[in-house]
């Protein structure tokens, strides 16, 4: 299944959230109840967030890497130039803001999924 975008995208694989997220996946949909089905969604494979400016998917992406995720690659001058645990996705402008290798976006529908996925699979 692919998981609908909006606005400005912050998008996690589920797998890695398992991995690094203090209480993995549980505890996260647990930290998330509240905006589950506003802000939040998620399918099998991805779980999304998101913001409507700038400064609050930043706030996002260091929440985020306060919590042990591996955010970006730096280049030798220290500017970012690939997402690695998480990924933030403009859809109304070009997809991903940075190189996101395990994700494909759609930006026809305006979709994401896992890259390797099968989209169309439904839950």
């Amino acid at each position: 299944m692919a998981i609908q975008l909006e606005f400005i995208d912050f998008i996690v694989p589920r797998s890695v959230i398992e991995e690094k997220y203090p209480g993995g996946w549980v505890q996260c949909l647990k930290d998330h109840k509240n905006l589950i089905g506003g802000r939040v969604w998620y399918d099998e494979h991805l779980f999304r967030d998101g913001a409507m400016n700038p400064m609050d998917i930043e706030a996002l992406v260091n929440e985020w890497q306060s919590l042990g995720f591996n955010t970006h690659k730096e280049d030798k001058d220290g500017m970012p130039i690939e997402w690695l645990d998480v990924c933030v996705c403009e859809s109304l402008m070009n997809g991903p803001t940075l190189a996101c290798a395990w994700l494909d976006v759609d930006l026809d529908t305006r979709t994401a999924s896992l890259k390797g996925s099968n989209p169309d699979n439904s839950l």
